[in-house]
C-alpha cells in the first residue's frame, strides 16, 4: 500500500540552532489511525505544522498523496483537516458562518446539509447561531472540530483535541473519528490521555527531543514492551525473597505483605506454576491474587526515559 503521506529527511533548525525535529522518517498509510506522542516539547506540533504547511523545514521532503506540500501546497493542504491545540477562531462570528466559512476557504461549494451533520455529530446545532464569544471553552473545541471537518478532508490532524475538554465532547469526538475511518479518512493523532491511543490507534510513533524513537504497529509494541504482574497477598509477611526463589523477577511490596512475579507478555512459557510450586515448598502461603498488564502509557514513559540512541531504527519504519 503507498502511504499517503511520506515524510523523508525531515529537519526543522531556528536561528538560535536549535533542532526542533532532526532526520524525521515517516510513512503514514490511508485509513490508519496513526497516534504520535512524545512529551511537552519533543517536536509533535512542529512536526504536525510543517505537514499541514504552516511551518517550512530545513531539510528534507514531505509528499501527500504523491504531492509535495511546498511545491503543490494548496492542493495538499486542501486534503488535510487540522484541529489545533489553540483556540483560535473568529469570537464575533456566528457557528454557523465560521465553520461555512471554513469549507469556502477550500473551494468547495456550499453544502448547508454537511454543515448541519457537522453541527448535529459535535452538539452545537442548538449554538448555530451564536456568536463563537459566548461559548463555553468545550464549545468552541467542538467549533474547531467542526471548521476542520467543514471541507471533507481525507487526512484529519488532532493535535490534543480533547485537552481541557468534558467527557461528553471525549465521548462525541472518538465516535466522531471511528466514523471518519470508517469512512477511509487517515487520522494522525496526538494526546496527552494516552488511554485514548491504546483504545483508538492502529500505530504508534513515539518522539523525544526531535527524533523519532519507535515506530511500531501498537498490539506489536505493546506485546514486544509490555509485562504482566502477578500479586499475591500473603498470610505473613516476609523479610526478604529466599534464595531459592532468586532466579524469578520478584519484588516485596507493602512491608513484605505482598510478593510481586513481574513477566514478558510474549513469553512461551511463564513460569507461573513451577514459581506457586516453589513457594509451597518454601511454606509461603497467600490469600489472594491480583493481575495486571503494562499499559501503553508505561511503554511510553519507558521509551521516554531511555532517551534516543544514534543506534536506534525504529521499529516498522525507515532507518533514522
Amino acid at each position: 500500500m503507498q502511504p499517503i503521506i511520506s515524510i523523508e529527511g525531515l529537519g526543522k533548525s531556528y536561528a538560535d540552532g536549535f533542532q526542533a525535529l532532526k532526520n524525521i522518517n515517516l510513512d503514514v498509510f490511508p485509513g490508519e489511525i496513526f497516534a504520535l506522542l512524545g512529551p511537552n516539547g519533543a517536536g509533535k506540533t512542529t512536526l504536525i505544522n510543517i505537514i499541514c504547511g504552516i511551518a517550512r523545514p530545513s531539510s528534507g521532503r514531505i509528499t501527500v498523496d504523491g504531492h509535495d506540500v511546498i511545491r503543490d501546497f494548496r492542493h495538499t493542504r486542501s486534503m488535510i483537516g487540522l484541529v489545533p491545540q489553540e483556540l483560535s477562531t473568529d469570537m464575533f462570528e456566528t457557528v454557523w458562518s465560521t465553520v461555512s466559512f471554513s469549507r469556502g476557504l477550500f473551494g468547495h461549494p456550499a453544502n448547508q446539509q454537511h454543515i448541519e451533520q457537522l453541527l448535529k455529530a459535535l452538539s452545537l446545532w442548538d449554538k448555530k447561531d451564536s456568536k463563537i464569544m459566548t461559548l463555553s471553552g468545550g464549545m468552541k473545541r467542538r467549533v474547531l472540530i467542526a471548521k476542520a471537518l467543514a471541507h471533507e478532508p481525507r487526512i484529519l490532524f488532532l493535535d490534543e483535541p480533547t485537552a481541557g475538554v468534558d467527557v461528553e465532547l471525549r465521548k462525541d469526538m472518538w465516535q466522531i473519528v471511528r466514523e471518519l475511518r470508517e469512512s477511509g479518512v487517515t487520522i494522525i493523532l496526538t494526546t496527552h490521555y494516552i488511554e485514548e491511543a491504546e483504545q483508538m490507534a492502529d500505530r504508534v510513533g513515539v518522539i523525544n527531543h526531535g527524533e523519532i524513537i519507535r515506530l511500531q504497529e501498537k498490539h506489536e509494541l505493546m506485546q514486544e514492551l509490555g509485562r504482566k504482574q502477578l500479586v499475591l497477598h500473603l498470610h505473613e509477611p516476609l523479610a526478604r525473597i529466599p534464595e531459592l526463589l532468586s532466579s524469578y523477577m520478584l519484588e516485596l511490596a507493602d512491608a513484605g505483605t505482598r510478593l510481586i512475579y513481574t513477566y514478558e507478555t510474549r513469553a512461551a512459557r511463564t513460569g507461573i506454576t513451577t514459581l506457586l510450586r516453589q513457594l509451597s515448598d518454601a511454606g509461603i502461603r497467600f490469600h489472594d491474587v491480583d493481575t495486571s498488564e503494562t499499559s501503553l502509557e508505561d511503554i511510553f514513559v519507558g521509551l521516554v526515559k531511555q532517551g534516543p540512541s544514534p543506534a536506534r531504527r525504529p521499529v516498522g519504519g525507515h532507518a533514522l
